[in-house]
């Protein structure tokens, strides 16, 4: 099982966020769940991917070379995959996950996360995808797509498709039951 953390990519944020990043790269090494990310040594995706081996966890990296040319790539992961474009590492960060959680960030979490539920609503994936809803931070937002759904932008049954929660083992229950069977076999395992 693998899943794709979207996150911010700034250091310059509240601990609360590093906090629960680094538990959630955590929770994951334990559990035997594969963590796929941007690839980074910055803000949120380094402390996700710095918990994850430091607790045995197998980290993917997707970065583009000009990130790599500007000496933004963690080296020390179980595997760093280098493409062109950001286009080439959102599809093959998507490819190598069975399912997405978005951190807290900024615009880039924000655009690969209504891709990933975009592309979910269009059928090209069945997998789950999640909000860790760290500290509140994305209220606002979530009271947004209440308001898009409450005005006819976002059919209900779509507005289903996101699984938010404050806390890692609600959100990944969450995502086991909204997916398919196999996600559930990395719930029982933390």
């Amino acid at each position: 099982m693998s899943i794709c953390i979207y996150c911010g990519s700034s250091n310059h944020v509240r601990e609360i966020y590093h906090a629960a990043a680094g538990a959630l790269g955590a929770h994951l090494a334990r559990s035997g769940v594969r963590v796929v990310y941007g690839g980074g040594s910055v803000g949120l995706m380094n402390t996700v991917a710095e918990h994850a081996l430091a607790n045995g966890g197998e980290v993917i990296g997707v970065i583009p070379e000009k990130l790599l040319e500007l000496e933004l790539a963690r080296l020390d992961l179980t595997e760093l995959k280098i493409v062109q474009t950001m286009h080439q590492r959102k599809a093959m960060m998507a490819e190598l996950a069975d399912a997405f959680i978005a951190l807290p960030g900024g615009y880039g979490t924000l655009e690969e996360l209504f891709e990933a539920i975009t592309w979910a609503q269009l059928r090209y994936h069945d997998k789950a995808v999640g909000l860790l809803n760290v500290g509140g931070y994305y209220d606002g937002l979530l009271g947004f797509l209440d308001h898009a759904t409450k005005e006819g932008f976002v059919r209900p049954m779509h507005r289903e498709l996101l699984c938010v929660d404050e806390d890692i083992d609600a959100l990944l229950l969450q995502l086991a039951a909204s997916r398919p069977p196999e996600l559930s076999q990395w719930i029982h395992n933390p």
